[in-house]
Protein backbone atom coordinates (compact mmCIF):
# COMPACT_ATOMS: atom_id res chain seq x y z
CA UNK A 1 0.00 0.00 0.00
CA UNK A 2 0.94 3.65 -0.02
CA UNK A 3 3.75 4.84 2.25
CA UNK A 4 3.59 8.61 2.76
CA UNK A 5 6.52 8.75 5.17
CA UNK A 6 8.87 9.91 2.38
CA UNK A 7 6.50 12.57 1.04
CA UNK A 8 7.81 16.03 1.77
CA UNK A 9 5.16 18.36 0.34
CA UNK A 10 2.54 18.98 -2.31
CA UNK A 11 2.95 19.83 -5.97
CA UNK A 12 0.79 22.74 -7.12
CA UNK A 13 1.76 23.75 -10.62
CA UNK A 14 0.00 25.53 -13.48
CA UNK A 15 -1.72 22.28 -14.43
CA UNK A 16 -3.50 21.79 -11.12
CA UNK A 17 -3.29 24.88 -8.91
CA UNK A 18 -6.72 26.35 -9.75
CA UNK A 19 -8.56 23.42 -11.34
CA UNK A 20 -10.22 22.08 -8.17
CA UNK A 21 -11.30 25.55 -7.10
CA UNK A 22 -12.89 26.42 -10.44
CA UNK A 23 -14.64 23.05 -10.82
CA UNK A 24 -15.62 22.19 -7.22
CA UNK A 25 -14.75 25.18 -4.98
CA UNK A 26 -12.05 23.17 -3.20
CA UNK A 27 -8.95 25.16 -2.27
CA UNK A 28 -5.43 23.77 -2.29
CA UNK A 29 -5.26 24.25 1.48
CA UNK A 30 -8.39 22.13 1.96
CA UNK A 31 -6.83 19.39 -0.20
CA UNK A 32 -3.75 19.35 2.00
CA UNK A 33 -5.78 19.26 5.24
CA UNK A 34 -7.31 15.89 4.28
CA UNK A 35 -3.94 14.17 4.57
CA UNK A 36 -3.81 15.13 8.28
CA UNK A 37 -7.28 13.83 9.15
CA UNK A 38 -6.68 10.93 11.54
CA UNK A 39 -9.83 9.18 10.23
CA UNK A 40 -8.88 9.47 6.55
CA UNK A 41 -9.32 6.49 4.24
CA UNK A 42 -6.92 5.54 1.44
CA UNK A 43 -7.78 3.40 -1.55
CA UNK A 44 -5.81 2.45 -4.64
CA UNK A 45 -7.46 3.81 -7.77
CA UNK A 46 -7.11 0.69 -9.89
CA UNK A 47 -9.41 2.03 -12.60
CA UNK A 48 -7.30 5.11 -13.31
CA UNK A 49 -3.80 3.79 -12.59
CA UNK A 50 -2.04 3.54 -15.92
CA UNK A 51 1.39 5.08 -16.40
CA UNK A 52 1.51 5.97 -12.72
CA UNK A 53 -0.24 4.68 -9.62
CA UNK A 54 -3.18 6.73 -8.51
CA UNK A 55 -4.84 6.78 -5.15
CA UNK A 56 -7.99 8.07 -3.53
CA UNK A 57 -8.18 9.67 -0.13
CA UNK A 58 -11.38 10.51 1.69
CA UNK A 59 -11.11 12.78 4.69
CA UNK A 60 -12.34 15.79 6.59
CA UNK A 61 -11.04 19.37 6.51
CA UNK A 62 -10.63 21.58 9.57
CA UNK A 63 -14.06 23.04 8.77
CA UNK A 64 -15.58 19.51 8.73
CA UNK A 65 -16.00 19.36 4.95
CA UNK A 66 -15.57 15.78 3.74
CA UNK A 67 -13.68 15.53 0.45
CA UNK A 68 -12.81 12.90 -2.12
CA UNK A 69 -9.37 13.47 -3.65
CA UNK A 70 -7.70 11.53 -6.45
CA UNK A 71 -3.92 11.93 -6.31
CA UNK A 72 -0.59 10.51 -7.27
CA UNK A 73 2.88 10.70 -5.73
CA UNK A 74 5.67 12.04 -7.93
CA UNK A 75 9.12 11.79 -6.43
CA UNK A 76 8.50 13.08 -2.91
CA UNK A 77 5.43 15.21 -3.65
CA UNK A 78 1.69 14.62 -3.57
CA UNK A 79 -0.05 15.87 -6.71
CA UNK A 80 -3.82 16.24 -6.40
CA UNK A 81 -5.55 15.30 -9.64
CA UNK A 82 -9.13 15.98 -8.62
CA UNK A 83 -10.84 17.14 -5.42
CA UNK A 84 -14.55 17.39 -4.70
CA UNK A 85 -17.22 16.84 -2.08
CA UNK A 86 -18.29 13.27 -1.42
CA UNK A 87 -21.44 11.85 -2.89
CA UNK A 88 -23.80 9.83 -0.65
CA UNK A 89 -22.34 6.45 -1.66
CA UNK A 90 -18.80 7.61 -0.92
CA UNK A 91 -19.83 9.01 2.46
CA UNK A 92 -20.50 5.44 3.59
CA UNK A 93 -16.86 4.54 2.78
CA UNK A 94 -15.64 7.30 5.08
CA UNK A 95 -17.94 6.38 7.95
CA UNK A 96 -16.90 2.69 8.00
Amino acid sequence: MLDLSKVKNFQWDKGNEDKNWSKHSVSNQECEEIFFDRDKKFLEDMLHSGKEKRYIIIGRTKKKRILFIAFTVRRSKIRAISARDLNKRELNLYKK
